[in-house]
């Protein structure tokens, strides 16, 4: 049946969503809920699971349902307030019906950087803005090369892996601080300081 909504749902006739399944419907009452600037109560649902219909988000942050990109951004959007990492990986939510995504690395790339007082605010691909402080943190992973792959929550345990373009502004608004004695290289915003690495292993970081 989940396959059929879809199937509807991509294609240009479906002018209606609440009026093919109710499952689309909950669908369509996650996308209204965002447009008032609310998320939806993702967390209160605990709808049947109907496993995986081919639901993929790319290293780069594209979305694809069966192999093929869904082009929509506001279909894109609408997923992304639905989107909830359970135990057992992420998922789609509505009231009705749980589906699974496969995540390549993180569900969300941050795309832009903007400095707003004291804060560090972020852009992610699906049009969320992030503050950037311990609620909201940074995190910084190795990469390939001896390098650093960053991370920003956007907000439960929902990431963004962090642009390499938006990497290189963070590197350039890094400062040294010590850490129990120890001089650290990092990037402070909304009063917290995030630890990129230790400050004698600069070279490469990038």
């Amino acid at each position: 049946m989940t396959q059929s909504l879809w199937r509807g749902f991509m294609t240009d006739d479906a002018k209606d969503p609440p009026a093919l399944s109710t499952g689309l419907d909950g669908l369509a009452q996650a996308a209204t809920r965002a447009k008032k600037g609310a998320l939806p109560p993702i967390h209160q649902w605990n709808p049947p699971d109907c496993g995986d219909i081919g639901l993929k988000i790319a290293r780069d942050g594209t979305w694809l349902y069966q192999g093929s990109p869904i082009d929509r951004p506001a279909m894109v959007r609408l997923f992304s307030t639905i989107l909830r990492k359970d135990p057992d990986g992420h998922v789609l939510v509505t009231p009705v019906e749980k589906v699974s995504v496969e995540v390549e690395d993180a569900p969300f790339v941050a795309v832009e950087m903007q400095v707003e007082g004291d804060y560090l605010r972020l852009r992610t691909n699906v049009e969320d803005w992030v503050s950037v402080d311990a609620a909201h943190p940074l995190r910084f992973e190795p990469g390939p090369s001896g390098g650093l792959k960053p991370y920003a929550r956007v907000r439960d345990d929902l990431w963004a892996l962090v642009a390499r373009p938006v990497f290189y502004e963070l590197v350039e608004r890094g400062e040294e601080r010590l850490i129990e004695g120890e001089a650290f290289f990092g990037v402070a915003s909304g009063g917290a300081f995030f630890p990129m690495s230790r400050a004698d292993a600069l070279e490469g970081l990038a």
